[in-house]
């Protein structure tokens, strides 16, 4: 259509207030619910050749998210205690479970900073079904809790925690460095736990201790130690074990994704609903690309986690005005071929990679707030 010079055009309103007030009237509940029918969708979609040891392993870890320095926000979430008022931006912990296989988000938990992680493991053991096995850090490796988790039929492998001082001179040896040990209820009730579940523990567990050592230069961990409660030296191996253990990393790089590749590391909403809301949302829509990754792997038989999550988020953009603007016969076709584009990339292994720990781009060389923003500009008038 050509418009002639001086005749009127409706202009399109840039008030913005409809869309926030329509996206705070979406339950809570509902994206929740969302997120949870992305995970249960995709691990349905998990055959047996991709099991280990015809088991499924999950991975936990915790990690913190920073959203608008406001009233509601800081009352809910605070910020850290050793940052003064007004200087800092409050600051949530989450802890998330991942599929090791699918790569997917299948639990989040959120809660203030100062959580210790185990207690956001606690509220996650839950979404765990039985014949799992749950991977983890030194965290969350607890008497309690490796036995709320053996007594959910599943299993767990964390690294030793810093605290125990067990030595390979004792328990029983059944293979190199890899034995069966016997752990005892602690004395004192840990916190965290209520009368209840300290008195139901039992008075001892026999679990299985291997340890290794690490010769990749640049890795700061040198000797590691692994807890777990697979006890079947036939079945699972010292080798299978250490092998899963090594890819607990993920979880770190899953995190990365979320946080760096989607942009969840500092959130945008300014009240404590709306904060859980967007998080939720970034859990949705990361899960959806691993299902388009996992669709596209398996589709074109190429391993899906070591196709590129940017890639698929990139070429998902790039495809979907046509998708949606194609007939349903020819939308079929248009998908087959955005799977191919994902699939034909795939990111190279690069075992051992150890990389220094520097930045290249320099910070702003700007001092840090440590008073106030009104207080600051006071000492500019008063200067």
């Amino acid at each position: 259509m050509h418009l002639k010079a001086g005749e009127e055009v409706e202009v399109s309103s840039t008030d913005t207030s409809a869309y926030c007030q329509a996206r705070a009237r979406l339950p809570e509940k509902l994206l929740e619910k969302l997120f949870n029918f992305s995970a249960q969708s995709l691990e349905q979609k998990v055959a047996k050749e991709y099991l280990w040891c015809g088991r499924n392993v999950k991975v936990i870890d915790g990690s913190t998210v920073s959203m608008p320095d406001t009233v509601e926000n800081q009352k809910e979430y605070p910020q850290p205690s050793s940052q003064k008022p007004g200087c800092g931006f409050p600051i949530a912990k989450i802890g998330v479970v991942f599929s090791l296989i699918t790569g997917a988000a299948v639990a989040l938990c959120i809660d203030v900073l100062n959580t210790h992680d185990i207690k956001l493991a606690r509220k996650l053991y839950s979404f765990l079904k039985p014949n799992d096995v749950l991977l983890g850090d030194r965290a969350f490796c607890a008497y309690a809790d490796m036995f709320a988790i053996t007594k959910l039929g599943c299993d767990a492998v964390f690294r030793k925690h810093q605290s125990r001082t067990t030595t390979m001179r004792k328990g029983k040896i059944i293979g190199d460095c890899d034995k069966l040990v016997t752990w005892y209820k602690p004395k004192r009730c840990p916190q965290g736990l209520n009368k209840d579940e300290f008195l139901a523990l039992p008075s001892s567990m026999t679990v299985r201790e291997i340890y290794y050592y690490i010769v990749i230069p640049g890795f700061r961990t040198q000797q590691v130690s692994l807890i777990t409660t697979l006890l079947d030296k036939v079945t699972y191996s010292t080798l299978e074990i250490v092998g899963i253990y090594g890819k607990r990393w993920d979880v770190e790089l899953d995190l990365r994704h979320l946080k760096t590749t989607l942009g969840m590391d500092i959130l945008r909403c300014k009240s404590p609903s709306m904060v859980r809301k967007e998080i939720y949302v970034f859990l949705l829509a990361y899960n959806l690309l691993r299902s388009l990754m996992w669709s596209a792997g398996t589709t074109y038989t190429t391993p899906p986690l070591r196709l590129s999550l940017q890639g698929t988020r990139h070429h998902l953009i790039n495809f979907i005005p046509k998708l949606l603007a194609a007939t349903p016969q020819k939308r079929l076709r248009i998908y087959l071929t955005l799977l191919k584009v994902i699939a034909h990339k795939v990111v190279p292994l690069r075992p051992g990679r150890s990389e220094p720990r520097v930045r290249k781009r320099r910070p702003k060389i700007y001092p840090l707030m440590t008073k106030p923003r009104n207080e600051l500009r006071k000492q500019l008038q008063t200067a």
